[in-house]
């Protein structure tokens, strides 16, 4: 299926990241946003209240970023597709409700315009702090995808996708944006809507009485009903068999966990997604995300101008990460670079996946602006070395 052409602003705009973000969610199908002001995310739900008449959208500003992170889930069980928005103290508060999404398998989508912290931190200036949290920040084990847009034109075409995601997996999905992607201001083209695929909810075909609430498919997916349908609705945080029902005991619990690990590492190869350029030949390869990528393209064309080979990998999809990826990259280079707008967060990861294969060199920064070209240079001419 394809996007409502009554609510897709097809055109050429001049908007920021923020601006595109509800266009793409409103796209996508979202007609509930549930949000707790706060910045730098604050214009998505601005654009989104003032949008929603026109759309049959409707949005709740709440009390805090607790309420809003499990008014969308109650509107997502009543059928609706539903996101909230926040920064980083409303993302930490978010965690609880963002594990019960997973562990309800509630499709729903996290926008986090990351802002410098911890705690109040920076409120108005960059971050990639948050890129951890967004993976583990929640208690227990559970599996999630996150994307980090670099311009606001994906912005608006990776809010489609973490929707459709979120519906196609039924798992919480993050956008990760950070402040500098979220109030940059350029060209975004929204195109036609029979040009915009919309994932469909697994609404279900069965009959009441043959419907049980988490009994997977062939891709370990389960199909979903909605409250007041005449289903058997029983939607709870506590481990459950396939009817939904409470049953507390280690084989529920292994069943269930591996089930939820499984139905997105199945599908990792599928879902990475990066841009890749000059990876053939490369001696060191310069991997980032978000707005750290686009700072850092002056660095590899300072590097490549004085002859070093340089390639660069920007993650698209940061979680799950591109292991698979990454392993075979690795021995082929005699280094990877990682600048970050964090101290040292994805290039765990990195780390992880090319140890004793190349050179890892971490590029930390504390956030409040965007690093120096000069530090990336740097670290490339020493993974050159």
């Amino acid at each position: 299926m394809h996007a409502d052409p009554r609510c897709v602003l097809t055109g050429t705009h001049f908007i920021n990241g923020d601006a595109a973000c509800c266009e793409g969610a409103i796209a996508a199908g979202a007609r509930f946003a549930a949000g707790y002001p706060i910045t730098p995310s604050t214009e998505i739900v601005e654009r989104f209240a003032a949008r929603a008449p026109e759309v049959g959208g409707l949005f709740i500003q709440m009390e805090d970023e607790i309420a809003s992170s499990i008014a969308i889930q109650g509107m997502v069980w009543a059928g609706q597709k539903a996101f909230t928005v926040t920064s980083g103290p409303g993302f930490s508060l978010m965690m609880e409700h963002i594990g019960l999404a997973a562990m309800t398998e509630t499709p729903v989508v996290f926008v986090d315009v990351q802002r410098g912290g911890p705690s109040t931190g920076l409120p108005t200036l960059p971050s990639q702090g948050d890129m951890m949290q967004a993976r583990f920040g929640s208690h227990g084990d559970y599996a999630v995808i996150a994307l980090s847009p670099n311009s606001p034109q994906e912005c608006f075409d990776l809010a489609v996708k973490a929707f459709n995601l979120a519906e196609e997996f039924r798992v919480p999905v993050m956008l990760m944006m950070d402040e500098c992607v979220g109030h940059m201001t350029e060209r975004v083209v929204i195109p036609p809507a029979e040009q915009i695929p919309i994932y469909p909810r697994r609404h279900t075909k069965k009959p009441p009485e043959q419907f049980r609430l988490y009994e997977p498919g062939e891709d370990l997916v389960p199909e979903m009903a909605y409250a007041g349908e005449g289903y058997k609705i029983y939607v709870t945080g506590l481990t459950h068999d396939e009817r939904g029902y409470p049953s507390l005991n280690p084989a529920t619990q292994k069943k269930l966990i591996t089930r939820l690990f499984e139905k997105i590492r199945r599908a990792a190869d599928r879902l990475v997604m990066v841009e890749a350029d000059r990876l053939e030949g490369a001696d060191v390869v310069v991997v980032s995300y978000g707005i750290t990528s686009r700072v850092a393209m002056r660095a590899v064309q300072a590097a490549r101008e004085k002859g070093i080979q340089v390639g660069t990998l920007r993650l698209i999809c940061v979680w799950p990460f591109p292991e698979k990826l990454i392993r075979e990259l690795a021995p082929k280079v005699k280094a990877m670079v990682m600048p970050e707008l964090n101290m040292g967060q994805v290039v765990i990861e990195l780390e992880r996946c090319a140890v004793g294969q190349c050179k890892v060199i971490s590029v930390p920064h504390a956030g409040g602006t965007v690093h120096d070209p000069a530090e990336i240079l740097d670290a490339i001419e020493r993974g050159a070395q």
